[in-house]
């Protein structure tokens, strides 16, 4: 407290605060500042207000010092005006209204304001923590707005750009995305269309270019034009029409399917033997016939693959067809090229490559399957065509073979058929005669030296039961005495480039240098079938068996009279211009199924357990592309090594447990095929199965064969078929590889491994008798560990499905 005595506004002001006197000029200098700072220099003010000087106070009062400055400082206001203080004079007196008393208030007010300023900063790092949520959540907000900016263009790229086409089809033009939905709206198929354009703006075609009958005509600007069409087949079926037609020479019109959704068939036989067909693997070649141990496909073909969602693509015959079946993405996909080359797809049609085919859905794969192959087979068929039939499906087929041409002779068939007769229990049937009944191939005559009584012997054999069999090829060897002759009437393929009179080579089998036919010139088959007409007419034989080889087989650089599509055209040209001119028993290789009652034979394979699994999903690929009448090869295998050598004196016989196992599933196929006879290896284990198999076929096949070529000839389905096929549902049978049915009456399930007792099989609904014990069986499920001796094969015939003991 102040001294008594003391001024009154000195003893208020000194209890409170600290007042600077004269020698604390300092102090009092750094208050200026701090006031001036705060609060503006003296020219802020105006003319009439004045700055009040603090009234110096002694320090301390009664020895007690008063407070520090820094623990409050003070904030000196501006002289107020006299009318808000009500100061009535310029001196300083005492009292309420006196200067020092409202230098008091101001004082205080300014020191109070401080104190708050100071606080602020506080108070904010205090807010801190809730202004860092907020700026996370703004972030958040920010980021997800962002998000739906990206979703919502993405969504309208996919959905909106995405054109609504026949109902059923989404297109993306931009992006050439193409998505079917079956009736149920559920997707069926993708594709992406065009992937070779690289362009993304598209146009609708100019009129000149639209075709006027409907299609959807879009054009990518001087790249490539694109003709969609549907079509109403009947109630289950439509089809979509896609032509793709390149405009510069650098695009190769090129669509690629997603083979995910669902499993795929259909095409022909592959280097892989893939069965389902997503499981095949290899990049783009051109889509002909070949032998798989060489190329992708194999000797019999058809641009058709259908998917179990009930998907069929079907390619037209005049696109120059590559294919493709790779992963892309970690999706396999099939992809269709259309591409001109040097030798499959050299005859340009049209002056830039064109796609064209149709993608066709159905309710289920069996009924488009059914719907798209239908095709009545025996419009034709003549009484003895049908015998043909039979005769196969009962008989076995005897073919004789030899390396070397000088080993192949009259004695050689004769002793044959009687080996054949000897076995006492299997029919006599059909005897195929290969090329080497000629001295050189392409003669067109009987060798006399090696056959000198050949009319006598051919007579026996047909008193004996046997129907006789004659190849023929369309190669003539340059020994051939008919070659100059061909070469002089310009019947012979030439080559490309050069003189029209010079022909061009190839090689065949046992041929290294020959000349080939040309059937696109108008004199070529008249000739030929005089030819084979002459011999018939001399010789009782019952028909030719068509031995064309691949598309690889024709000269390189061919150059055909007149213009073929592909190197394949050439083979049905000569099936087309022989059939109804001279009987025909079969064909190695195809494009277009041939009338019955011409078979199909199945490409050559190597004997070993290997060439025996590739048995099932070859026949069964067949039966998708086309071909019910079909002649398997060879129990125990068509050759050995590369140059397909079969030694005719049974110097090397194929394993014995792979004949008996060949055997086995032989007996229930269409045709039996024999080239070792049983009895070749002196064992009477092997003759005795032999005697049980034949009987089964007898007892148990043969009706059912019979039966189902009735339906083959009326709806073109094949005798042999995949599990699916009874239940198009059950995902469990598109994945079966090594089980068929025959019709919808028989599953077999045979032993394709060595030395193997016991095998996984699947049973489709139903109720099934197992023909090894005679149990019942319930279907859709599989039977774990299935115990087959070697003397056994597993089959079960489908009961009723009311059916107990």
């Amino acid at each position: 407290m102040a001294q008594p005595g003391t001024p009154l506004l000195t003893r208020k002001l000194s209890d409170r605060f600290y007042i600077p006197d004269d020698s604390d000029s300092q102090s009092q200098a750094s208050d200026n500042d701090i006031r001036s700072d705060y609060y503006g220099s003296d020219n802020d003010f105006s003319d009439t207000e004045e700055y009040v000087q603090p009234v110096p106070i002694a320090a301390t009062t009664n020895g007690v010092p008063l407070r520090h400055s820094r623990r409050k400082s003070i904030t000196v206001m501006p002289r107020m005006s006299k009318s808000m203080n009500g100061i009535n004079g310029d001196d300083g007196e005492s009292g309420s209204n006196s200067p020092a008393n409202s230098i008091t208030s101001v004082n205080s007010l300014a020191s109070l304001l401080r104190e708050k300023m100071q606080m602020l900063p506080s108070q904010l790092r205090r807010k801190k923590p809730k202004d860092y949520k907020i700026r996370v959540f703004v972030v958040f907000l920010f980021l997800t707005i962002v998000f739906l900016i990206v979703f919502a263009y993405v969504l309208y790229q996919q959905k909106v750009l995405q054109k609504a086409y026949f109902e059923r089809v989404k297109f993306n033009e931009a992006k050439r995305l193409m998505k079917i939905f079956n009736q149920d709206g559920h997707e069926i198929i993708r594709g992406r269309l065009g992937t070779t354009i690289n362009y993304d703006k598209v146009y609708p075609c100019l009129p000149e270019d639209d075709p006027g009958d409907g299609s959807i005509c879009l054009e990518w600007m001087q790249r490539a034009r694109l003709l969609m069409q549907r079509e109403q087949l009947n109630e289950d079926v439509r089809c979509y029409n896609l032509n793709w037609m390149s405009l510069t020479e650098s695009i190769d019109p090129t669509d690629c399917y997603d083979m995910s959704n669902g499993h795929w068939y259909g095409g022909g036989d592959n280097a892989e033997s893939a069965w389902p067909l997503e499981k095949a693997e290899h990049d783009y070649s051109p889509f002909v016939t070949g032998r798989v141990e060489k190329h992708r496909w194999s000797n019999v073909l058809k641009r058709y693959f259908i998917n179990s969602k009930g998907v069929a693509i079907v390619i037209d015959d005049r696109s120059p067809l590559y294919l493709s079946i790779k992963t892309n993405k970690d999706k396999k996909e099939l992809c269709m090229k259309a591409k001109y080359d040097d030798f499959a797809f050299v005859n340009r049609l049209t002056d830039y490559p064109q796609l064209k085919y149709r993608v066709c859905t159905g309710s289920n794969i069996t009924k488009l399957h059914l719907f798209l192959s239908e095709n009545i087979l025996w419009d034709g068929l003549t009484p003895d065509d049908n015998q043909v039939i039979n005769s196969l499906l009962t008989e076995p087929l005897w073919q004789i073979t030899a390396n070397f041409k000088e080993n192949f002779t009259q004695e050689t068939v004769f002793n044959y058929t009687d080996n054949v007769i000897g076995l006492g229990f299997l029919k006599q049937g059909h005897v195929l005669i290969n090329e080497f009944w000629q001295k050189q191939i392409g003669d067109y005559t009987v060798d006399l030296d090696r056959f000198p009584t050949l009319e006598e012997t051919l007579n026996i054999m047909h008193r004996r039961g046997f129907r006789i069999v004659f190849s023929v090829q369309p190669f003539i060897s340059t020994e051939s005495s008919n070659f100059a002759e061909a070469v002089k009437k310009r019947l012979l393929i030439s080559e490309r480039y050069s003189d029209r009179r010079i022909p061009a080579l190839t090689r065949y089998k046992s041929l290294e240098s020959a000349g080939m036919l040309d059937v696109s010139n108008n004199r070529t088959m008249p000739w030929l079938i005089e030819k084979l007409r002459a011999i018939n007419k001399k010789y009782p034989f019952h028909a030719y068996y068509l031995d064309l080889g691949t598309a690889y087989n024709l000269p390189h650089y061919y150059q055909c009279e007149n213009m073929l599509h592909n190197p394949d055209q050439y083979k049905t040209q000569f099936i087309n211009n022989i059939q109804g001119n001279l009987n025909i028993f079969g064909v190695n290789s195809a494009i277009e199924r041939p009338r019955a009652p011409i078979f199909v034979s199945l490409p050559m394979v190597e004997s070993s357990w290997d060439g025996l699994r590739r048995v099932i999903p070859s026949i069964l690929t067949y039966g998708i592309i086309g071909y019910p009448f079909i002649i398997p090869g060879a129990v125990g295998g068509d050759y050995y090594d590369s140059h397909y050598n079969l030694p005719s004196d049974n110097a090397v016989l194929p394993d014995k447990e792979l004949y008996i196992r060949w055997l086995q599933l032989a007996t229930f196929l269409p045709v039996i095929r024999f080239t070792h006879l049983p009895s070749t290896y002196g064992d009477e284990k092997v003759l005795q199965m032999a005697k049980i198999l034949t009987s089964l076929r007898q007892s148990v096949v043969t009706p059912i064969l019979i039966q189902y070529a009735k339906v083959a000839l009326d709806s073109g389905m094949p005798l042999i078929r995949p599990l699916w096929m009874l239940e198009p549902n059950d995902q469990a049978c598109h994945i079966v590889n090594d089980e068929f049915a025959i019709g919808e009456d028989l599953i077999v399930a045979p032993m394709l491994y060595s030395k193997g007792r016991q095998r996984e099989v699947y049973l489709p609904a139903g109720v099934w008798k197992d023909g090894i014990d005679g149990s019942l069986r319930k279907g859709s499920r599989w039977i774990h560990d299935y115990r087959i001796e070697e003397d056994k094969i597993a089959y079960f015939e489908r009961k009723p499905d009311d059916t107990r003991f």
